[in-house]
This record gives C-alpha cells, structure tokens and sequence, in this order.
C-alpha cells in the first residue's frame, strides 16, 4: 500500500527575480522593490487580448495604459499630474501577474483581485500616490479604461461596434478620432517610462 507523501515543511517560492536586481515578494510587496524601468519592460511584454489581434505586433499593457492615460486627461484636461498618473500605472501590477481577460479573472475568483489590490498598493506608494485611489478619481480611471477597450476591441481585436456597445458601452464622440497602432516593444518602453517622467516633473512642480 503505498504511503501519503509526508509534508516537507518547505514553502513555495513566492517572489520573482527582476531584471533591476530586485526580488518582488508577491504575497508581501514593498515600494522599494519596485523600479519604474521593470515595469516599463514587463509591461511591453505582456498582450492585451491574450494576444488575439491584428497587426504585426502585439498589443501591449503598456501602450494600453499609455492610451487610458490620454483618454483620462482627455476627458478632464484639468486634472492633476498626480492623477494622471495613477491612470497610466492603473495596469501596472500585470508587469508581474500579467494581464488576464475578464472571463479568466472570474474563474479565478478572489485571490486575484486580493494579489492585484496588494500590488497595486506597493506600487502607488512607491511613485507617491495614495495606496487607495480617491473613488471618484478611481472611477474616472476605469471610464477611460472602458473607452480605451471599446477602441482596442473594434479596431484590432476583431469585435463588431454592434458587439462593443453590448459589452463596453458607446464611447464619447472625442475618442473616435484615436486610432491604435500597435508598436515594438523597445518603442512602448521607451515611451512609458518617458511619459512618468515627464508627469513625475509636472507634480514636483505642482507642488513647488
């Protein structure tokens, strides 16, 4: 009769080696084990819809969350650098857990929401941001977060506007002059990690 496998008492590996150096501990996150430039890179790796649209290149979470941020400060031109900001980092925790459609992240239930929410709040700490978005400022985010894949799904993910209306809504009428060109990667990294420069500048100014 063969026996039960005795536990070994040893935990699995729960962080992961960064390309800066730096060991992210998933269950445990911490701001100064995040690096804008790991981010940036990851980032750039990872497709938006699983990888399924058009063009030579695939869709990154980077260029999409160079898209939300446009849309968001499109929406609100007045808004503050530090919002902004949180916009373009809304995604940011997938440069780690990756991006997982919809669908997926139901099945998976809680646990992922609990480990993005973790991450997420390392992260907004790091670039000094509140760990918890202002709701009204969270919703905004996911307002053009939701027109951006309205934009993403009619014109590379092979969605109807009949079958992006059911799912997303109509977009206001100033995103329907945008159009999506997916990039190589080395292009969105470098781009990313510019545009946070440049709002990291405009709140140290801000707050002069």
């Amino acid at each position: 009769m063969k026996q039960p496998r005795k536990p070994s008492g040893k935990q699995p590996r729960a962080w992961q080696r960064m390309l800066s150096g730096r060991r992210l501990d998933l269950l445990d996150p911490t701001p100064v084990d995040i690096e804008l430039e790991d981010i940036a890179h990851g980032l750039a790796f990872v497709a938006r819809w699983n990888g399924q649209t058009t063009g030579d290149w695939p869709y990154s979470v980077a260029e999409h969350s160079l898209l939300v941020e446009d849309l968001f400060t499109r929406a609100d031109p007045a808004a503050s650098p530090r919002w902004r900001l949180a916009a373009l980092l809304h995604d940011a925790p997938e440069y780690v857990i990756g991006d997982m459609i919809s669908p997926v992240k139901a099945a998976v239930g809680p646990d992922y929401e609990a480990l993005d929410q973790r991450l997420t709040s390392a992260i907004h700490i790091r670039f000094g941001l509140p760990a918890a978005l202002p709701k009204v400022i969270k919703a905004r985010i996911k307002r053009a977060d939701t027109i951006s894949a309205w934009l993403e799904a009619t014109q590379i993910a092979g969605f109807t506007a009949t079958e992006a209306n059911a799912i997303f809504g109509k977009p206001p009428v100033f995103a329907n002059s945008l159009t999506i060109h997916p990039r190589p990667p080395v292009q969105v990294r470098a781009d990313f990690i510019a545009r946070h420069h440049a709002l990291i500048k405009e709140i140290d100014a801000e707050g002069l």
